[in-house]
């Protein structure tokens, strides 16, 4: 359980939490694919680190090695606990719920994180509610050891939440923390604890969207479309700008919703939270959901024939303009 205070509220009673700096143990779940540490969890081990005590990594796959050794090297890791078995090959939330809640079991860690990326939001519920303790969702602040801070309302609030569980599992915002850099000594590692069952669920197929531009949540520039792009022809228009800053593609819920692009591409709420150098909103209105997503990004260009949109509210630069013509005629500056 958790109490709750809300920015410019009165404040309320908060109960004691059982963990201090002094006895604080993190165990920081590992994400990554083909051999490869995923970005956001390097910012959710500057978090770990945040809270003043050790930080264990768990890395589970079927071939693990080459992550093992890369994680080793991250500085504010103490030490690695290796899961080594064909049935983490597929990342089935299942399986590593079940490992983080031995692994916690075994080394009586006092807190269990990870981003709060896909890979993030699917396990950790699952392991605090094996723990049967409440999960701490997106933060992107600690303030203490059992003090946190995260936004509800699509953003337009700021939560301050105090944790009385002994075992807090926490996701964290990507965006809100720096990534972890590398250290000069390796941390040891050894196997993590056996886990007995295994088989909750069956890994059937995976369909992946190759592409040679950057990963949507880490890029460092993004070019976003909306229902304004009116049809997923149209966004070849923005693959054409992309091409020319390496940007990834991304779009409104809007857009994911008329079919025009994968909901891969996603940006808001309840889609991928990014932050990157620059970003550009095309025919992208600026919805509550969408502004949640994005709103943190460095710069903001927005390109919208209506002047009324709310993104440029919060634009850093703002054309009123036809898409279709202000596009083609930028990409041919670039």
């Amino acid at each position: 359980m958790f109490a709750l205070r809300r920015a410019a509220l009165p404040t309320m009673s908060l109960a004691r939490g059982y963990a201090s700096s002094g006895n604080v143990s993190a165990l920081l779940l590992v994400e990554h694919k083909d051999n490869k540490i995923a970005a956001s969890t390097l910012n959710a081990l500057t978090a770990a680190s945040g809270l003043g005590g050790s930080v264990t990594a768990l890395v589970a796959g079927s071939a693990p090695d080459t992550v093992v050794a890369e994680v080793s090297k991250l500085a504010g890791v103490s030490k690695v606990l290796v899961a080594k078995d064909a049935a983490f090959a597929h990342t089935l939330p299942e399986s590593h719920a079940s490992l983080l809640v031995e692994t916690q079991k075994k080394h009586g860690f006092t807190h269990l994180i990870a981003a709060h990326s896909a890979f993030g939001k699917n396990v950790l519920p699952r392991a605090a509610a094996l723990l049967d303790v409440a999960q701490i969702s997106d933060i992107t602040a600690i303030e203490g050891a059992d003090t946190f801070v995260r936004p509800i309302y699509a953003g337009n609030a700021i939560a301050t939440v105090k944790s009385n569980d002994s075992i807090k599992v926490i996701t964290v915002r990507g965006t809100a923390f720096p990534a972890a850099g590398h250290q000069d000594a390796a941390a040891p590692h050894e196997d993590a604890p056996a886990v007995g069952q295994k088989d909750q669920s069956e890994f059937v197929s995976e369909h992946m969207q190759k592409s040679d531009r950057p990963e949507l949540d880490s890029a460092t520039r993004v070019i976003a479309g909306g229902r304004g792009m009116k049809s997923g022809e149209n966004f070849g228009l923005l693959y054409d700008m992309a091409d020319k800053i390496g940007a990834a593609v991304g779009a409104s819920r809007a857009a994911v919703d008329a079919g025009y692009v994968d909901n891969s591409l996603q940006i808001g709420q309840t889609g991928k939270i990014v932050a990157p150098e620059l970003y550009v909103a095309v025919g992208i209105s600026g919805a509550i959901q969408h502004l949640a997503g994005m709103k943190d990004s460095k710069t903001i260009v927005a390109i919208n024939k209506d002047p009324e949109a709310p993104i440029f509210q919060v634009a850093d630069y703002g054309l009123v303009a036809d898409l279709f013509t202000a596009v083609p005629e930028l990409t041919k500056k670039l």
